[in-house]
Parts: C-alpha cells; structure tokens; sequence
C-alpha cells in the first residue's frame, strides 16, 4: 500500500513477548491516529510471525514493535525473519514494510538494531512527534 493523503499511513503496532506494559504503546496509537494515521493494535504477548500474518493481511505500511523487557535483541531478528517469510519485507521488494522498535533499547543496541534490518529505534524518552515524523518521511507517498 502506498500511503496518501487521501489514503493515510496504515500502521500496525503490537507487543512481543512477555512484556505486560502496554501504555506506552497505547499512547503511541493515540499519537499516530491524532495524526492521521489509521493504525492497528494488535496488543500484548503476541508472536512474530502473529504480527507479521497480521501486517499482511491488514496490508500495512509499517509495523511498530514496543518491547520493554529488554529482550528486543532476541525478538527483534525473529520479526525480521517472520516479515520475510511472510513475503513482506526482505530481497529486492523495496516496497515492504517500514520496521520500527521502541522501548527499553541502550544506546548501543540502537546501531545492532539498524543492521538486523530495523528501520527506526526509538528507545524511552522518544517523542512522539519523531515517530510521526519519521513514519511521514519514510512511507513512500
């Protein structure tokens, strides 16, 4: 799907893992939907390959992931394979899915991130008007 004007960014947020704290992520769906985006929460404790059947089906433009456990450098490279296998990101398909992380993310996972194939980090403390921002100038239009 290519976001529009008439046809807005569609983005599909969820929680892997065991994380049980979901209020971040729910104040992000706020900010995202305030700014005209249509965005799909599929909540907590949910797979990768949950999400990424999820991000098919719901034909969405980027996938944001809230992991604040600490275990986003275990589950962050099984949602880029289950992205792949699901035919919606990986090899030669530019037009895939945008990847965002946030959450509890030291800085110096933030570069390991970029190279497992994470489009934007945003670690806590992160506004939420850079995530808007960042969504507006990476989905093609």
């Amino acid at each position: 799907m290519t976001a529009t004007p008439a046809n807005p960014p569609r983005v599909l947020l969820a929680k892997l893992g065991l994380d049980g704290h979901d209020r971040g992520v729910k104040v992000i769906a706020r900010a995202l939907r305030d700014a005209g985006m249509e965005v799909v929460y599929l909540g907590m404790r949910v797979t990768a390959d949950q999400v990424a059947a999820a991000a098919a089906q719901e034909d969405v433009d980027v996938v944001g992931i809230s992991i604040l456990s600490g275990a986003h450098m275990r589950l962050m490279p099984r949602m880029v394979d289950a992205l792949e296998r699901h035919g919606i990101r990986g090899g030669d398909d530019e037009d895939g899915v945008t990847l965002l992380v946030g959450g509890t993310i030291p800085d110096g996972d933030v570069e390991r991130l970029r190279e497992l194939g994470v489009d934007g980090v945003f670690p806590v403390g992160s506004f939420t008007g850079e995530m808007v921002e960042f969504i507006r100038n990476n989905v093609k239009s």
